[in-house]
């Protein structure tokens, strides 16, 4: 189990880290500011949620994690030209990395003895908080405030992981549920515009 959660983790810090990277190129940023960003959104959801639930953070005792993101960092410096159409593969890339971290975040957080609640909060707080990271330093809107489902799509892939995980289902079904249950709610908010409801504004009483 540990292994397929290194796993995870690694693939999430590689998409998520590719995200920072292609936002860097959106901004023109030279090849110190491609490392940040990458190591930024890579990493970013990571230690939030480890120093939350008061465990080692994970990049400090595996400086792995950091590695990667650097080297994703370097190569999407030299690559990233040949995407012509850059905002469409981070949207994506960003995608798959909110359902992976969504999974695992919550799962690290079961494994810590935290709640079904919270465990799915944490799950959300992951996937979110590094590109979160990302948007607000690069001046961009966030796409955690998007109209599109986003934080959303974090929380049901922690949720059907977490939910199934209860009913004794075996753990890699788990996860993969999870991960294609967050992955394809983000699908359609970007494919279809889906969304939440909105507050509308409505004029107030005099009394």
């Amino acid at each position: 189990m540990q292994t397929f959660i290194f796993i995870m983790d690694i693939m999430g810090v590689i998409v998520f880290a590719a995200s920072g990277a292609l936002v860097a190129s959106r901004k023109e940023m030279d090849l110190v500011g491609f490392g940040l960003m990458a190591s930024l959104t890579g990493v970013g959801g990571g230690t939030l949620r480890d120093l939350l639930l008061d465990r080692p953070v994970f990049w400090i005792s595996d400086p792995l994690p950091v590695w990667i993101c650097l080297g994703i960092a370097t190569l999407i410096f030299f690559s990233a030209h040949i995407i012509q159409r850059r905002y469409v593969v981070l949207l994506w890339a960003d995608a798959i990395g909110i359902a992976l971290y969504g999974v695992m975040g919550a799962e690290l957080a079961r494994q810590s003895g935290a709640g079904p609640l919270v465990a799915i909060v944490m799950g959300m707080m992951t996937a979110s908080f590094g590109g979160l990271i990302r948007d607000v330093i690069c001046n961009e809107t966030p796409l955690i405030l998007g109209k599109e489902v986003y934080a959303t799509a974090a929380a049901l892939a922690a949720a059907v992981h977490i939910g199934l995980c209860s009913f004794g289902v075996p753990f890699e079904i788990s996860v993969f549920s999870g991960i294609g249950a967050g992955f394809l709610l983000r699908a359609a908010g970007i494919a279809k515009g889906l969304a939440l409801p909105t507050y509308k504004a409505r004029p107030g009483r005099d009394y």
